[in-house]
Order: structure tokens, then sequence, then C-alpha cells
């Protein structure tokens, strides 16, 4: 019971949080024109929408298969791929990998989060920064990701120019945002060129190629995998596509519905670095990483796959819009939720077992059902956590079982 009344409390401290309220209530209009005006251009997205949620529909029931596929093609392009049945196993890998007295340069990654692979990494001694600037806005507040796409959003511009002034001694003015991103720019630049490691995830992975797709605007997830010598991705077995041409289509409709007519980077990464520029000998490494690893996390992914109803939970592109027209997110950002944030939260929490923690945030969803109207894969998280409540009443400790 005391983890229900800390959300609660958390609940209600964001709701009266006038900071968290003016943070949102301008990136909920910011986002919903970029979208509207996304859509208006590229009118075919909405259609192709309706291709992507079959392809990940199929892909969630051959997620085995796929994860095999996709291993034997980074192996065979001289990368290192696994398979992580849990996240111990996940964070054990990565630990191996990495060792101690690390400098880590790190992508957003929701997979990471999800096995709190940067605590694990700094209990290690290893020094670990968050390159995305929410991420690293986030980071240095010592606060919490609100958002899958802007984990600063519930940060006010007033408060990240007080941040950067601290961090780095000299005033910045919170009407000048320009400054404020050079500033953030100038602070992780020398930990790109020195790390010793680079941390991501991946949108979607092309199985027959094992190709990691990365999209991004900011330029820091392309840096932080080529920069470093050790590239290591982390990727749900959720972001599994049979074929490059299935993950272009999904990257399409996520960039889209995130807000974008197009993103400024998209990375596709089958392997370490290599050259043939010499008597066409293939050599890897060679201004990239000389190595890459990718692991691929379970997670109980393959038997949330055989539920008919909470299985949507895994077709999220993770662009973000559901988040946007909640009503309750938009009072309290993320802490309604865990860290995967509202309905979806109510899921990954009841799949890790968090059973308390899962019918809160389940009980907190209004079912008004405006989040499946935004959501280009139609995931109706109203059903889903009417079918969480409807389990914990019958009093299942394992929804999966």
């Amino acid at each position: 019971m005391s983890d229900t009344k800390d959300y609660k409390k958390e609940l209600m401290d964001a709701a009266h949080n006038e900071r968290i309220s003016l943070a949102l209530s301008r990136a909920i209009t910011s986002y919903r024109n970029n979208v509207d005006n996304a859509l208006k251009k590229f009118p075919h997205t909405i259609k192709l929408a309706e291709e992507v949620r079959e392809i990940k529909s199929r892909a969630l029931d051959d997620m085995e298969n796929l994860a095999k596929i996709a291993c034997e093609a980074i192996e065979s392009n001289k990368g290192k791929a696994y398979i992580a049945r849990t996240g111990e196993e996940a964070v054990k890998i990565v630990s191996d990998l990495v060792g101690k007295n690390k400098l880590i340069v790190k992508g957003k990654s929701m997979t990471a989060h999800e096995i709190e692979l940067q605590e694990h990494l700094e209990a290690m001694g290893n020094e670990v920064y968050e390159t995305d600037l929410g991420e690293f806005i986030v980071q240095k507040l010592h606060s919490k990701p609100m958002h899958v796409l802007s984990p600063a959003i519930h940060v006010p511009k007033e408060d990240v120019a007080k941040l950067l002034s601290e961090l780095t001694g000299k005033e910045l003015p919170p009407t000048d945002i320009e400054k404020m991103v050079a500033t953030a720019r100038e602070l992780l630049r020398d930990k790109f060129i020195k790390a010793d490691v680079g941390i991501s995830g991946a949108n979607v992975v092309a199985a027959e190629t094992g190709t990691l797709f990365l999209i991004e605007n900011e330029g820091n997830i392309r840096l932080a995998t080529t920069l470093p010598p050790i590239h290591i991705a982390v990727v749900g077995m959720d972001k599994l596509v049979p074929t490059l041409m299935d993950a272009f289509k999904v990257s399409e409709v996520a960039w889209r519905y995130a807000n974008y007519t197009v993103p400024s980077y998209v990375s596709l990464t089958s392997g370490p670095s290599k050259t043939g520029d010499i008597e066409k000998t293939i050599t890897y490494g060679a201004h990239g990483p000389k190595e890459f690893h990718v692991i691929f996390l379970d997670n109980r992914r393959t038997e949330l796959a055989k539920h008919p109803i909470l299985r949507q939970a895994m077709l999220c592109l993770g662009c973000g819009g559901c988040l946007y027209e909640c009503p309750v997110f938009a009072k309290t950002a993320g802490t309604f939720g865990n860290k995967r944030f509202t309905g979806n939260g109510a899921v990954w929490s009841a799949i890790s077992r968090d059973i308390e923690r899962s019918a809160a945030i389940a009980y907190t969803c209004l079912t008004c059902g405006r989040c499946k109207v935004r959501c280009p894969m139609q995931i109706d998280s109203a059903s889903m956590c009417i079918e969480l409540r409807k389990l914990v009443a019958e009093g299942k400790e394992d929804i999966l079982t």
C-alpha cells in the first residue's frame, strides 16, 4: 500500500505544480499544431499507419524467430548479438562489456530505463552522460523523464536557464533558448570525443539485415554511436520487424506522429565500421566503432504477445501522441504511469509483477479514449486499463499466467 500512497502523493503534487502546468500547456499546443501540419502535408501517412499496424502485429507473433534472424545477420556483419531473457541478464551483458571506470555517452532509450541500466553502470564506478538535451536536463536536475520523446517537458525554460547557469558559472537569460542549446552543446561535446562507450536503443530493427534504425533531430545519437570505439545497443524484441522496407514504413509513421514532417537524422546501423579501400580487403574498425554489440531484450515480451488485449502495449511506436491527448497527463505529466507512462505504463508495471503500481495507474486512467484517436497504431489504452482492473479484482498476482 505504501507504493500506492506514494503514487497518489506524486500525482497530487504534480497536479498542483504550476511549473508543470505552464510547461505542458506550451508543449501540448505546439505538438498538436506540428502533427496536424505534418499529416496535412503528407496525408498518405494515415493510410500507411494501417499497414504498419499489420506489420507490427504479425511481428509480435514471430518475435522469437525474428530475434534469431537478426542475431545471425549482425554476427555475419562482424557484430555481436545477444538475446537477454530478463532485465538482469541484459544488465550483466552490458556490464561485462563495459567494465569499470569508463566514460559512457548514452542516447535516449526507454529500454535502458526499463532495466535501470544507467544506475547499474554508475554503481560500478562508470561515468554516464545522457546526451539527449531533455534527458541531460532531467539527469542534472536529479529528476525523472516525463515524456517518451520530450523527457524534460515538465521543465519550463526558466528552470533550464537556471540549471545551465549553475553548471557553467555563467548567467543565462531564460528568454534565450538558442543560447541554452549552445551551452549544452559545449558541455557535451568533450564527452562525445573522450567517451569509451556509446549506448543507444533503436526505434525499429530490420531482422533480415540486423539493421538498427535510429531516428533523431539533435545529432547526439549519431555522435554517441559513431565516435566511441564501442557501440552497445539495448533493444526490446518488440522493435523487430521482418524486412528493411517494413522498418522504413514503421519509421516514417513514427516520425510523422512524433510531430515532424521529417527528422534531421535517420541512422541505419548494421555492424562495426569497416573499409575495403586497401586492395578491397575488408577491415573492421575504421573511423567509427571497432565493436558493435546488440542485446535484444525479452523481459516477458514473448509472454505478453500471447495476451489478446494487453499485447497492444507492444505496438507502440514511441511517438508520444497519446500523452498530449491525455487529460490526466496534461495535469500531472509523467507521474501518471511508470517508466513507460500512462496506460502503457500500467501494462509494463504489471508484467514486471508490480501489481500495486499497475492497479494504481489503471484506476487513474479516465478511460476516455482520446489517446486511441490520436495513436497511429490505434492502441486502446482504456481497454487495457479496464482489463487490468478486472485482473486485479480477481486477485491475479501475475497477469500472464
